[in-house]
């Protein structure tokens, strides 16, 4: 399963063709994208009303992940080791990567964060191609 993040979906959204959208439509065809709700919410908080009946149509197929109680205790323990580590990281953006690491999926983003999440372990990314 692969977690994509706002980042990835804004770039599919706005661009026509290119590999990012080729191989998220790849995904999507094949059933192996998941949604996290803040990326939910972040992608309809910055839609144009238009496109909202598109936007559900193509996010409600999706399999939506929503936080528990150890998704908040996982990134209490995340802060901890960053801020040891020299780092620091958005709330949204722990939530995001805590969210993929609790259902062991790969976590696609266009965002450097992450990837300063990955070498401190938090989470494993996608890497398309």
């Amino acid at each position: 399963m692969i977690l994509v993040d706002t980042s990835v979906w804004i770039a599919y959204f706005r661009l026509s063709e290119g590999l990012l959208t080729t191989h998220l439509q790849k995904l999507l065809d094949e059933d192996q994208v998941a949604l996290a709700v803040p990326v939910k919410m972040e992608i309809l908080c910055g839609s144009p009303a238009r496109e909202w009946a598109r936007l559900r149509r193509v996010l409600g197929a999706l399999p939506l992940f929503f936080p528990s109680d150890s998704t908040w205790t996982r990134m209490e323990d995340w802060i901890r080791k960053a801020i040891s580590a020299g780092e620091r990281f958005g709330m949204g953006d722990l939530l995001i990567a805590s969210l993929a690491a609790e259902r062991d999926a790969a976590l696609w983003s266009l965002d450097g964060d992450f990837a300063r999440m990955y070498k401190l372990g938090f989470v494993r990314l996608h890497a398309p191609i």
